[in-house]
């Protein structure tokens, strides 16, 4: 620091190196000591050198000048200063003296710190010192410990001094204060009394203001001026003059109540505008009680006639609208509404407890019952379609659309409603995907038997049973990939419903998979054995190629088809429920059973047809008149004919009559 450095000098050296006696040291060291102070609080370089810098260094009034006299510059406040100047004077020299005090011990604390720097850095000796250079014990130079002593000791008494002229300056602090007390204690007075003056004076306006307030319109202040008012008027009340105003402005609120209430009852301003005239009413001291009622009647007359023009819209005489823009109209409308009749209903009747708290409880889940009514009015028109884009949009926006409500009115339940309302409209949409599923399958089944009863065409053969069962295999894969794909958008991380327990679990494992997949795979399986009947029921028109090719697709089912579908479903909807699902293995034995079933009827079918021919060949011939057979006869023919057409249908002895050798006997 600079102080320490400018004190480092012996005490018998002079500026210039010459010696000085104490007495013609102490003044500049002082004059030095004040000005390195002025330094480090910033002052000016011509103040820090010692040089004063106003225009008159002997004046008696200056607080920084080296002649200041505190009562000369007492007196010249009293007299120049009003009495304001003077409380701020006195603020500002508090607020000084803190700041002062707070540097010094800062100053303090900075040296105190480079001292301990000081003594504890290493000073190591160089082999080329004094003789006569001793070195402290931990390698600190007694040289440097001497002259830091001899610097701390002159800071010492700067300090003292320093410590001396701030006791002045807070004794002459102290004595200003003393001196203005009773002028501040007189002037608090004054003020206290000119408060009571101007509340006094608003309270014989009063009856003005309110009808001027009133007559303009502006309730929101009348109620504000009654209320600063009605305290000071019920406590005075025994007097006449407070009694009189008191009268009057009761006959003015009366009538501001009584055009609140008329506002309120038109209805013709919206649900913010009908609130704050039932704040305004309660403000006024009406009975909660009643204004409730009324509130609730108002609001339960809004939203029955958005029911009624979303009811309108499912009727029949004009086309339905969208789903999309149904929900849209219906959570814009109604919910929104609802949600604002609840949140004004819970700020102004807050105070009614529990009992107001289930009267609206019971108010929401009255209107939100017919609300989800319609909704599933028109959701139910949305069957048959196989996109569920649009759908699953409209009740992701339903769902979300009910959240607020739901959380602001949890005892109603509209959320657990709306959810339950998703759940019903996913399950009735997997129901709806397991007939398309089944339709397309008996679609493929008839296309198969145009195909095979189809006339051949001279010179041109129709699809071979190859052909037929490919086409009847993708046709099926590919529509039950597009019922998966469907079903799935019920589960996107962007909708709003997919994170709830029935959609990560039940929605995934009974639904998709048990119901669906599993439901179709046993649904193809029961429509292939309906072929089984005997002949002189359903068997005896179904083409024997029918039952063929039903045999071979239940064995590709049975060998890689059923563990492809169901991979690919557990894979796209990760199963998070618990419950017993049907494994692979019984749905491929439940395969290969209706296989063997199939070609087992197929080969009594085509055993019943040659054996018939034959026999009726035998039995309507008269044997005692026929010649003597030189050819073949045709029936002969026809039997080698449609044994080698069924051979060509099997071709290599038809592959899964090896696997199951049982299907021949």
């Amino acid at each position: 620091m600079a102080a320490a450095a400018a004190a480092g000098r012996g005490p018998g050296s002079g500026p210039g190196g010459s010696p000085e006696g104490p007495e013609a040291e102490a003044p500049e060291r002082r004059r030095k000591a004040h000005g390195m102070l002025k330094l480090y609080y910033g002052l000016s370089e011509v103040e820090a050198a010692g040089r004063p810098a106003g225009p008159d260094p002997l004046d008696p009034t200056d607080l920084n000048g080296a002649h200041f006299d505190p009562e000369v510059y007492l007196d010249k406040l009293r007299r120049e200063c009003p009495l304001a100047q003077l409380m701020d004077s006195e603020t500002d020299m508090v607020r000084q003296i803190r700041a002062l005090d707070s540097d010094m011990q800062t100053l303090v604390y900075e040296n105190y710190n480079k001292f301990i720097s000081a003594t504890v850095t290493k000073h190591h000796c160089s082999p080329f010192q004094a003789p006569n250079h001793q070195c402290d014990p931990r390698g600190v130079s007694s040289d440097t410990i001497r002259k830091m002593k001899n610097d701390f000791r002159k800071m010492e008494d700067e300090m003292d001094r320093l410590a001396t002229n701030m006791a002045v300056i807070t004794d002459f602090s102290a004595r200003i204060s003393a001196t203005l007390q009773d002028r501040h204690e007189r002037i608090t007075k004054l003020a206290g009394v000119h408060a009571l003056l101007r509340k006094l004076q608003f309270l014989f306006e009063l009856p003005s203001r309110l009808t001027k307030c009133v007559e303009l319109g502006a309730y929101g202040q009348a109620v504000r001026y009654q209320g600063r008012a009605r305290a000071v008027l019920q406590q005075y009340q025994h007097l006449p003059s407070f009694r009189a105003i008191q009268d009057d402005c009761q006959v003015i609120t009366a009538r501001l109540a009584q055009q609140l209430r008329q506002r309120f009852r038109e209805g013709g301003s919206g649900a913010p505008e009908q609130a704050e005239c039932v704040e305004l009413l309660l403000a006024l001291g009406e009975p909660a009680e009643e204004l409730c009622e009324e509130f609730l009647a108002r609001g339960r007359a809004r939203l029955e006639e958005e029911l009624r023009g979303l009811e309108a819209e499912l009727g029949p005489s004009p086309p339905a609208p969208d789903v999309l823009e149904f929900t849209d109209r219906g959570g814009s409308g109604f919910v929104g509404g609802l949600c604002q009749v609840a949140a004004a209903y819970q700020e102004l009747f807050a105070a009614q407890g529990p009992a107001g708290a289930e009267k609206l409880a019971a108010f929401a889940r009255e209107l939100g019952s017919r609300y989800f009514v319609l909704v599933e009015r028109r959701l139910a028109q949305e069957q048959g379609g196989s996109d569920n884009s649009l759908l699953v949009r409209a009740l992701d926006r339903f769902h979300r659309r009910l959240r607020a409500p739901g959380a602001l009115l949890a005892a109603a339940g509209l959320a657990e409603a709306a959810t339950e309302i998703v759940e019903r409209v996913a399950r009735e949409r997997l129901g709806q995907h397991l007939q398309g599923l089944q339709s397309a399958f008996l679609g493929c089944l008839t296309d198969v038997r145009q195909a095979l009863a189809a006339p051949r065409v001279a010179g041109k053969e129709g699809p071979g049973l190859a052909e037929l069962l490919a086409n009847v295999a993708s046709s099926t894969l590919s529509h039950i990939k597009a019922s998966l794909a469907s079903v799935h958008l019920f589960t996107a991380k962007e909708v709003s419903f997919s994170n709830k327990p029935y959609f990560r679990g039940e929605f995934c494992s009974q639904g998709v998979r048990e119901s669906l997949i599993v439901g179709f795979i046993r649904s193809m399986c029961q429509t292939a054995q309906n072929f089984c009947d005997s002949p002189g029921e359903k068997g005896g028109a179904t083409p024997p190629a029918l039952l063929l090719l039903l045999s071979r697709l239940c064995l590709d089912y049975e060998t890689a088809t059923i563990s492809y579908i169901l991979t690919l479903t557990d894979e796209q909807f990760l199963v998070q429920d618990q419950s017993p699902v049907t494994p692979v293995s019984t749905l491929c034995a439940e395969a290969r059973e209706t296989a063997r079933r199939l070609l087992t009827h197929y080969v009594k079918v085509q055993g019943l047809v040659i054996s018939q021919m034959l026999r009726k060949s035998v039995e309507t011939r008269d044997w005692l008149s026929t010649l003597e057979p030189r050819n073949v006869r045709a029936v002969m023919k026809r039997v080698v004919e449609d044994t080698t057409a069924i051979d060509v249908q099997c071709p290599n002895g038809y592959q899964p009559l090896e696997q199951h050798p049982e299907a021949v006997l």
